[in-house]
Protein backbone atom coordinates (compact mmCIF):
# COMPACT_ATOMS: atom_id res chain seq x y z
CA UNK A 1 0.00 0.00 0.00
CA UNK A 2 0.90 3.80 -1.02
CA UNK A 3 2.53 5.78 1.53
CA UNK A 4 0.27 8.67 0.93
CA UNK A 5 1.63 10.64 4.06
CA UNK A 6 5.18 10.97 2.59
CA UNK A 7 3.48 11.63 -0.66
CA UNK A 8 1.76 14.27 1.00
CA UNK A 9 4.41 15.79 3.20
CA UNK A 10 6.55 16.12 0.63
CA UNK A 11 4.17 17.96 -1.89
CA UNK A 12 3.14 20.61 0.67
CA UNK A 13 7.09 21.08 1.52
CA UNK A 14 8.00 21.05 -1.96
CA UNK A 15 11.03 18.53 -1.59
CA UNK A 16 11.12 16.06 -4.50
CA UNK A 17 12.69 12.54 -4.31
CA UNK A 18 15.45 13.64 -5.78
CA UNK A 19 15.95 16.43 -2.85
CA UNK A 20 14.65 13.72 -0.01
CA UNK A 21 17.25 11.45 -1.81
CA UNK A 22 20.03 13.63 -1.53
CA UNK A 23 19.76 14.63 2.27
CA UNK A 24 19.49 11.09 3.05
CA UNK A 25 21.80 9.97 0.98
CA UNK A 26 20.11 7.39 -1.00
CA UNK A 27 19.11 6.66 -4.63
CA UNK A 28 15.92 8.33 -5.88
CA UNK A 29 14.52 5.00 -6.94
CA UNK A 30 14.71 4.30 -3.23
CA UNK A 31 12.76 7.27 -1.94
CA UNK A 32 10.22 6.36 -5.01
CA UNK A 33 10.02 2.57 -3.08
CA UNK A 34 9.10 4.36 0.08
CA UNK A 35 6.37 6.39 -1.37
CA UNK A 36 5.48 3.06 -2.47
CA UNK A 37 5.10 1.43 0.47
CA UNK A 38 8.04 0.30 1.91
CA UNK A 39 9.66 1.36 5.10
CA UNK A 40 12.72 2.40 5.35
CA UNK A 41 15.79 1.17 8.24
CA UNK A 42 15.01 3.37 11.20
CA UNK A 43 17.99 5.59 10.37
CA UNK A 44 16.43 6.44 7.03
CA UNK A 45 13.06 6.85 8.73
CA UNK A 46 14.51 9.51 11.78
CA UNK A 47 16.45 11.47 8.97
CA UNK A 48 13.21 12.13 6.37
CA UNK A 49 11.64 12.91 9.46
CA UNK A 50 13.93 15.52 10.28
CA UNK A 51 14.14 16.99 7.16
CA UNK A 52 10.29 17.01 6.80
CA UNK A 53 9.73 18.34 9.82
CA UNK A 54 7.50 15.17 10.63
CA UNK A 55 6.98 12.76 13.11
CA UNK A 56 8.79 9.64 12.11
CA UNK A 57 5.72 7.77 13.92
CA UNK A 58 3.02 9.91 11.95
CA UNK A 59 4.85 8.77 8.16
CA UNK A 60 4.99 5.07 9.11
CA UNK A 61 2.69 4.37 12.10
CA UNK A 62 3.65 0.80 12.09
CA UNK A 63 7.24 0.80 12.10
CA UNK A 64 7.42 0.30 15.59
CA UNK A 65 6.03 -2.38 17.88
CA UNK A 66 4.01 -0.31 21.13
CA UNK A 67 7.04 -1.69 23.35
CA UNK A 68 9.46 0.76 20.74
CA UNK A 69 7.32 3.45 21.23
CA UNK A 70 6.95 3.25 24.67
CA UNK A 71 10.77 3.43 25.24
CA UNK A 72 11.62 5.39 23.14
CA UNK A 73 8.60 8.17 24.65
CA UNK A 74 10.09 7.46 28.10
CA UNK A 75 13.63 8.21 26.93
CA UNK A 76 12.58 11.93 26.00
CA UNK A 77 12.17 12.85 29.84
CA UNK A 78 15.28 14.52 30.81
CA UNK A 79 14.42 15.59 34.25
CA UNK A 80 11.29 15.88 36.65
CA UNK A 81 11.38 18.99 39.11
CA UNK A 82 8.47 18.62 42.04
CA UNK A 83 7.62 22.08 41.55
CA UNK A 84 7.98 25.27 38.88
CA UNK A 85 10.27 27.01 41.60
CA UNK A 86 12.72 24.30 41.62
CA UNK A 87 13.41 24.56 37.59
CA UNK A 88 16.82 26.16 38.10
CA UNK A 89 16.87 29.74 36.46
CA UNK A 90 19.50 29.10 33.83
CA UNK A 91 17.78 26.33 32.71
CA UNK A 92 14.92 28.59 31.46
CA UNK A 93 17.58 30.67 29.39
CA UNK A 94 19.64 27.78 28.06
CA UNK A 95 16.19 26.09 26.41
CA UNK A 96 15.07 29.47 24.77
CA UNK A 97 18.50 30.40 23.92
CA UNK A 98 18.80 26.85 22.11
CA UNK A 99 15.69 27.56 19.95
CA UNK A 100 17.04 27.75 16.27
CA UNK A 101 13.46 27.96 14.60
CA UNK A 102 10.84 28.23 17.31
CA UNK A 103 9.90 29.73 20.79
CA UNK A 104 6.48 28.92 22.13
CA UNK A 105 4.67 30.02 25.48
CA UNK A 106 1.91 28.49 26.20
CA UNK A 107 0.41 29.59 29.80
CA UNK A 108 -2.28 32.05 31.25
CA UNK A 109 -0.22 34.81 32.63
CA UNK A 110 3.87 33.39 32.98
CA UNK A 111 4.21 36.71 35.16
CA UNK A 112 8.13 35.32 36.05
CA UNK A 113 8.49 35.22 32.29
CA UNK A 114 7.02 38.92 30.89
CA UNK A 115 8.72 40.37 34.33
CA UNK A 116 12.20 39.15 33.53
CA UNK A 117 14.15 41.81 31.06
CA UNK A 118 16.90 39.04 30.27
CA UNK A 119 14.40 36.64 29.03
CA UNK A 120 12.32 39.73 27.08
CA UNK A 121 15.91 40.68 25.60
CA UNK A 122 16.74 37.36 24.45
CA UNK A 123 13.19 36.75 22.94
CA UNK A 124 13.73 39.86 20.60
CA UNK A 125 17.50 38.69 20.22
CA UNK A 126 15.85 35.49 18.68
CA UNK A 127 13.48 37.00 16.99
CA UNK A 128 15.64 39.40 15.09
CA UNK A 129 17.91 36.14 14.06
CA UNK A 130 14.49 34.50 12.12
CA UNK A 131 13.15 32.60 15.09
CA UNK A 132 9.73 32.66 15.38
CA UNK A 133 8.85 33.24 18.53
CA UNK A 134 5.03 32.68 19.29
CA UNK A 135 3.21 33.60 22.79
CA UNK A 136 -0.31 32.66 24.26
CA UNK A 137 -1.65 34.46 27.03
CA UNK A 138 -5.10 33.91 28.76
CA UNK A 139 -8.16 36.29 27.55
CA UNK A 140 -8.37 38.18 30.82
CA UNK A 141 -12.06 38.41 29.97
CA UNK A 142 -12.66 34.71 29.49
CA UNK A 143 -14.69 32.44 31.80
CA UNK A 144 -12.00 29.83 32.07
CA UNK A 145 -9.59 32.58 32.98
CA UNK A 146 -12.40 33.33 36.00
CA UNK A 147 -12.83 29.88 36.92
CA UNK A 148 -8.71 28.85 37.78
CA UNK A 149 -8.17 31.91 39.49
CA UNK A 150 -11.76 30.93 41.70
CA UNK A 151 -9.88 27.21 42.13
CA UNK A 152 -6.43 28.40 43.40
CA UNK A 153 -8.07 30.80 45.78
CA UNK A 154 -7.09 34.51 44.07
CA UNK A 155 -10.20 35.61 42.63
CA UNK A 156 -9.81 38.19 40.20
CA UNK A 157 -6.11 38.12 40.76
CA UNK A 158 -5.17 35.65 37.47
CA UNK A 159 -6.92 38.41 35.31
CA UNK A 160 -5.07 40.77 36.92
CA UNK A 161 -1.62 39.42 36.49
CA UNK A 162 -2.94 38.91 32.87
CA UNK A 163 -3.30 42.15 31.88
CA UNK A 164 0.23 43.13 33.59
CA UNK A 165 1.59 40.40 31.22
CA UNK A 166 -0.04 42.11 28.53
CA UNK A 167 1.73 45.40 29.26
CA UNK A 168 5.58 44.09 30.04
CA UNK A 169 5.24 42.10 26.73
CA UNK A 170 4.66 45.91 25.15
CA UNK A 171 8.56 46.36 24.39
CA UNK A 172 7.29 42.89 22.06
CA UNK A 173 4.98 43.92 20.13
CA UNK A 174 5.36 45.08 16.76
CA UNK A 175 8.73 43.43 16.41
CA UNK A 176 8.60 40.90 13.43
CA UNK A 177 8.76 37.07 14.24
CA UNK A 178 6.87 37.66 17.59
CA UNK A 179 3.50 36.98 17.63
CA UNK A 180 1.23 37.18 20.62
CA UNK A 181 -2.47 35.80 20.90
CA UNK A 182 -5.27 34.78 24.05
CA UNK A 183 -6.71 32.16 23.91
CA UNK A 184 -10.06 30.89 26.22
CA UNK A 185 -8.88 27.13 26.66
CA UNK A 186 -9.09 25.42 30.07
CA UNK A 187 -5.54 24.98 30.51
CA UNK A 188 -4.16 21.56 31.98
CA UNK A 189 -0.54 22.51 31.20
CA UNK A 190 1.63 25.88 30.55
CA UNK A 191 4.37 24.82 27.83
CA UNK A 192 7.56 26.25 26.98
CA UNK A 193 9.46 25.65 23.83
CA UNK A 194 12.32 25.55 21.88
CA UNK A 195 11.94 24.01 18.37
CA UNK A 196 11.15 19.89 19.87
CA UNK A 197 12.56 20.36 23.58
CA UNK A 198 10.27 21.15 26.39
CA UNK A 199 9.41 22.75 29.31
CA UNK A 200 5.84 21.09 30.81
CA UNK A 201 4.26 22.43 33.40
CA UNK A 202 1.16 20.21 35.17
CA UNK A 203 -1.53 21.93 36.21
CA UNK A 204 -3.04 20.49 39.60
CA UNK A 205 -6.82 20.93 40.98
CA UNK A 206 -6.52 23.82 43.60
CA UNK A 207 -2.87 24.68 43.44
CA UNK A 208 -1.04 27.45 42.11
CA UNK A 209 1.06 26.41 39.05
CA UNK A 210 4.58 27.83 40.33
CA UNK A 211 3.50 24.37 43.12
CA UNK A 212 2.90 22.04 40.34
CA UNK A 213 5.88 19.68 38.76
CA UNK A 214 7.14 20.32 35.88
CA UNK A 215 8.76 17.67 33.13
CA UNK A 216 11.68 19.10 31.07
CA UNK A 217 11.53 17.00 27.57
CA UNK A 218 13.15 16.37 24.21
CA UNK A 219 12.12 14.75 21.28
CA UNK A 220 13.49 11.19 20.59
CA UNK A 221 12.66 9.54 17.43
CA UNK A 222 9.78 7.23 17.65
CA UNK A 223 8.60 8.76 20.97
CA UNK A 224 5.36 10.72 21.17
CA UNK A 225 4.93 12.57 24.10
CA UNK A 226 6.42 15.13 22.89
CA UNK A 227 4.16 15.63 19.93
CA UNK A 228 1.28 15.26 21.80
CA UNK A 229 2.62 18.23 23.71
CA UNK A 230 3.38 20.16 20.43
CA UNK A 231 0.27 19.12 18.56
CA UNK A 232 -1.90 20.47 21.80
CA UNK A 233 0.34 23.71 21.84
CA UNK A 234 -0.48 24.36 17.69
CA UNK A 235 -4.59 23.45 18.58
CA UNK A 236 -4.52 26.53 21.15
CA UNK A 237 -3.21 28.64 18.58
CA UNK A 238 -4.88 28.68 15.66
CA UNK A 239 -8.65 28.82 18.08
CA UNK A 240 -6.53 31.97 19.75
CA UNK A 241 -7.27 35.63 18.47
CA UNK A 242 -4.63 37.84 17.79
CA UNK A 243 -3.34 40.35 20.74
CA UNK A 244 -4.76 44.09 19.30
Amino acid sequence: MANERLRAALLQRAVTPIELAESVGVDPKTIERWIGGRIPYRRHRYQVAKRLGIDEAYLWPGALAAEQVASASESEILVLYPHRWAVPRNIWGQLFDSAEEEIGVLVYSGMFIADDPGLLALFRAKAAQGVRVRILLGDPDAAEVASRGALEGIGDALASKIRNVIVLYKPLRGIDGVEIRLHSTVLYNSIYRADEELLVNSHVYGVPASQAPVMHLRQVSGGTMVTTYLESFDQVWSEALPLN
